[in-house]
């Protein structure tokens, strides 16, 4: 792996346990695919740092699971203006 994919990778791992956030908002915040994010978090991180990737898996599975709630909230506020 090359040296600025790397700093990359960490970079969005401390962003993502500082922020709590979502892959999506990773993607944005670093300029990237939701793709590339996704594959720094779950593949890449794993190699470089298992700790930083213990707390990161902790986070996207907890967004995981409240995947389903934030969907429908982002809904109701689409919604919301419509009579």
């Amino acid at each position: 792996m090359r040296g600025y994919i790397e700093e990359r990778v960490i970079k969005i791992a401390e962003y993502a346990v500082a922020e709590r956030c979502t892959v999506r908002e990773c993607a944005k915040a670093f300029n990237v695919s939701k793709s590339t994010a996704h594959t720094d978090l779950h593949e890449r991180l794993k190699e470089l740092d298992c700790t930083l990737y213990a707390e990161v898996k902790a986070i996207l599975d907890n967004n995981l699971h409240e995947r389903h709630l934030r969907g429908g909230e982002s809904t109701r506020r689409k919604y919301a203006g419509c009579g």
